[in-house]
C-alpha cells in the first residue's frame, strides 16, 4: 500500500456513528486552515520523535487526559499503518540525525511483561522496515548476555546487555549512531547514558525524573488556547482545567487540605462551563501523580468530602508509582467524561492516538469492561481494538468515492497533535534551561 499524502490524518473508523458532532463539524470545515497553522508550528518548534495521546471525547467535550513520550503499544496498532509508521520514521530520522544508519532502542526492564515485549518487537520492526539496522540495548541489570524469547506472536526478540565505552554506548560490537529511548526514566538518568555523544531522543530530560504532567498541562493550555483562537472556538472545549498540590504524603495524610480545597474550586469553575453549555452532567476530578506513567497514582473525586475522606486503600494506591516511587505531587484534573462504547457489552472506550515524527500514524481503543465513563481505563483488565482504515481508503492513492463518509477521526488526529506540539515546546524549553 502506498501512501500519497503523509500529511493527511489517517480516514479510521471509530466507534461513533451518526451526525457529525459540533466540535468535529466545525474541525473538519477548518481542516485547510487547521494544516497550515500546524506546518507554521512544526517549522518553528520541531515534533518529539513520537509520542501517543489519550483522549476522552464527552460529544460536549474533546480533550487529552495523558501524553506519553514514550510510547508502548505499537502492537496494538493495525498492520495497515505500517506503511504510514515508516515514512514517518524516515522523515523523523532524516531531520534528526541525517547521518543515522544503526539504532540501539533502550527499553523499560519489563522482561516478563509480554504485551510490552511484543510492543518493543513491533517497534524495532518499523525501523528495521524503514531501513535501519537496530538492536535492543537493555539497562536491567540482571541481563548478563543476550538473551533471546519467543513472543505468542510469534517474533523472536532479542534482548542485549548495554555497555559503554568512553563516551559512547552499544551491544556487542554494534556502535549506534542513535539512541532511542522507550523508558521514562522514573528512577532517574541511569550513569551509563549519562554525556553521551550520541543522539539520544527523546532527549534525556524527556524523562519524568525531569517532567512534570502539570508542566506539560500548563504548555498544552497555551497551545489550545492559541489553536482556538485561530480557529474561532471556546478553548476549554478542547483544554480540560487543573490545578496543582505539592507537599503531599497520603500516608501521613499531609497536603489533603490542599487537594479539598482545590477539588472544591475546580468543581465550581467546572460546573460554570457546564451551565454556561447547559451540561447536564455532574462535573469530576481525576487526581494523578504529577510525575509517573502506567495509570499508577490515580483516581476519580466528584465531591470536597470525598477529597477528605480518602480510605487507607485509596491513600496506598496513591502513595507510590511505578519503582515505588513516591508520590509528593499532584495534578488535579477536569475529569472529562467518555461517551463511546465498544461492542455488544457497550464496554466503555477511549481513543488512543499514535504519532511518529508530527505525523498520526493511527490509534487504536482501550477498553475495560469493569469500568465507568468517569474511570481511568488504564488500568488491569483493560484490552486494546486496534482501528481500520474507513472502506474507501483502503487504497489511499484512488480518488475517495463522492458519497464516502467524513473523517471523523481528524478531530481525534488535531487534539493529538496539539499535545504533541505542546511536548515539543516543553521539550525545547528544557534544552534552552540546560543550555
Amino acid at each position: 500500500m502506498i501512501i500519497e499524502n503523509l500529511h493527511a490524518v489517517p480516514n479510521l473508523t471509530t466507534v461513533l456513528t451518526g451526525p457529525l458532532r459540533a466540535i468535529e463539524q466545525h474541525l473538519l470545515g477548518q481542516q485547510s486552515a487547521i494544516e497550515t497553522w500546524f506546518r507554521n508550528q512544526w517549522r518553528q518548534t520541531p515534533a518529539p520523535f513520537y509520542a501517543s495521546v489519550d483522549l476522552r471525547n464527552a460529544g460536549f467535550k474533546l480533550a487529552p487526559v495523558d501524553t506519553n513520550l514514550f510510547p508502548a503499544g505499537f502492537n496494538n496498532l493495525n498492520p495497515a499503518f505500517m506503511p504510514l509508521c515508516i515514512q514517518a520514521t524516515q522523515s523523523a530520522l532524516e531531520r534528526i540525525c541525517p547521518e543515522a544508519n544503526r539504532v540501539l532502542i533502550v527499553p523499560e526492564s519489563h522482561t516478563r511483561n509480554s504485551a510490552y515485549l511484543e510492543s518493543l518487537a513491533m517497534l524495532q520492526e518499523i525501523l528495521t522496515t524503514a531501513g535501519y539496522e537496530t538492536k535492543i540495548g537493555s539497562l536491567n541489570p540482571e541481563l548478563a548476555s543476550a538473551q533471546t524469547q519467543k513472543l505468542p506472536s510469534g517474533r523472536l526478540l532479542t534482548l542485549h546487555p548495554i555497555a559503554r565505552s568512553a563516551d559512547r554506548v552499544g551491544v556487542d560490537g554494534f556502535d549506534p549512531c542513535v539512541v532511542l529511548l522507550n523508558n521514562d526514566l522514573s528512577a532517574g538518568t541511569p550513569d551509563i547514558l549519562e554525556n553521551i555523544e550520541q543522539t539520544i531522543i527523546p532527549p534525556i530530560r524527556s524523562g519524568w525524573a525531569h517532567r512534570l504532567k502539570s508542566g506539560h498541562f500548563g504548555h498544552y493550555q497555551q497551545v489550545a488556547e492559541e489553536f482556538a483562537e485561530q480557529i474561532g472556538i471556546d478553548p476549554w472545549l478542547i483544554n480540560p482545567l487543573f490545578t496543582t498540590c505539592g507537599e503531599i504524603n497520603f500516608m501521613k495524610r499531609e497536603g489533603e487540605d490542599c487537594i479539598a480545597r482545590n477539588v472544591g474550586n475546580l468543581l465550581s469553575a467546572i460546573q460554570t462551563k457546564y451551565d454556561e453549555y447547559g451540561i447536564d452532567e455532574d462535573p469530576f476530578i481525576i487526581v494523578k501523580a504529577d510525575a509517573g506513567t502506567y495509570g499508577m497514582g490515580i483516581m476519580t473525586i466528584h465531591s470536597v468530602e470525598e477529597a477528605r475522606e480518602l480510605n487507607r486503600k485509596q491513600r496506598n494506591k496513591m502513595s507510590k508509582v511505578k519503582g515505588g516511587q513516591p508520590v509528593s505531587k499532584v495534578i488535579l484534573q477536569e475529569g472529562v467524561y467518555t461517551f463511546e462504547s465498544w461492542g455488544n457489552d457497550q464496554a466503555v472506550a477511549e481513543p488512543v492516538v499514535y504519532m511518529l515524527d508530527h505525523f498520526v500514524v493511527g490509534g487504536f481503543y482501550r477498553v475495560h469492561t469493569g469500568r465507568g465513563r468517569t474511570e481511568n481505563l488504564n488500568a488491569p483488565g483493560m484490552h486494546f481494538e486496534p482501528l481500520a482504515f474507513v472502506e474507501p481508503c483502503n487504497s489511499p492513492n484512488e480518488k475517495m468515492a463522492p458519497d464516502a463518509c467524513p473523517n471523523r477521526f481528524f478531530a481525534y488526529g488535531v487534539i493529538a497533535r496539539l499535545a504533541l506540539l505542546a511536548a515539543a515546546r516543553e521539550i525545547d524549553e528544557l534544552k534552552r534551561h540546560d543550555s
